[in-house]
């Protein structure tokens, strides 16, 4: 059929390109396809793109930026990726991004799978921007309550749950401190460690006290404060606060405060 007999409103031609971001000449084919009706023309200008955009799957895309999202007892963390940093900064790309956040709040509690729906939406930014934009990784969190962080260039971003009370200033300094530290903590402490990883460090400390030549006493007693500085330096409670580097992380939470668990999210991490 040609447009000679089908009358198509140039400003639905446009709503078109401005909704999919397809050239003028294909919105005008489509909804000439389509008998003019937008939403069966979409679906064709979607069929049409689908082998295309599927081969730019294997394109790199190191870009992208981190949406968080906090409802009730509920939060997501995911990131989602780009090709270009010009199109990650763009507010739709980042709309798009808690769009998805929002839709896994619904999602059973564990690593977010997606679903047709976010799939659709993660499509029509695809269309628009030429780009192999993907979904990273994420993870839907149930919790007491939970203090985050988003980095300004939204490429890492921190999500805290805890138990108890947890003013605003110091949950979000804990939330940088995870997303700072070197190395990023592997747990909240001693008990949340690899028991085999512990193990191994034990007895390489041990092995290397014993060969001090000390006596045994004084060699596990050496031993055992190499087992407390490795606590220290890989648990988020043990290590030096990086607001303050003086004090520990667990010297900042308020007493009767349970600091549960922490997911980092990172672009490509």
């Amino acid at each position: 059929m040609s447009d000679v007999t089908v009358k198509i409103d140039p400003k639905a031609v446009m709503s078109l390109r401005q909704k999919t971001g397809l050239g003028m000449g294909a919105c005008k084919d489509a909804l000439v396809a389509a008998n003019g009706d937008a939403v069966a023309a979409e679906k064709v200008l979607r069929a049409q793109m689908k082998d295309k955009m599927d081969s730019r799957t294997e394109r790199a895309a190191g870009e992208g930026c981190v949406a968080i999202l906090i409802d009730g007892n509920k939060a997501v963390i995911m990131d989602v990726r780009s090709e270009t940093d010009f199109t990650a900064r763009n507010d739709e790309f980042r709309a798009m991004a808690q769009d998805l956040a929002k839709m896994a709040l619904a999602l059973p509690a564990g690593a977010v799978t997606m679903t047709p729906a976010m799939t659709a939406r993660l499509d029509e930014v695809r269309l628009k921007t030429g780009e192999n934009v993907q979904f990273g990784k994420g993870v839907r969190i149930d919790a007491t309550s939970f203090a985050k962080y988003l980095h300004h260039d939204h490429r890492l971003g921190v999500i805290l749950s805890y138990e108890g009370t947890l003013p605003d200033d110091v949950g979000v300094g804990i939330c940088q401190h995870v997303a700072a530290a070197v190395p990023t903590p592997a747990a909240i402490d001693e008990s949340g460690i690899c028991p085999d990883e512990v193990a191994k460090v034990r007895a390489t400390a041990q092995a290397e006290a014993e060969a001090t030549g000390k006596p045994a006493q004084i060699a596990s007693k050496i031993a055992e404060g190499k087992i407390r500085k490795y606590f220290e330096e890989v648990t988020l409670l043990g290590q030096p606060y990086v607001r303050d580097d003086k004090v520990q992380v667990k010297s900042v939470v308020p007493a009767g405060t349970k600091l549960t668990g922490f997911w980092r999210a990172v672009v490509g991490g």
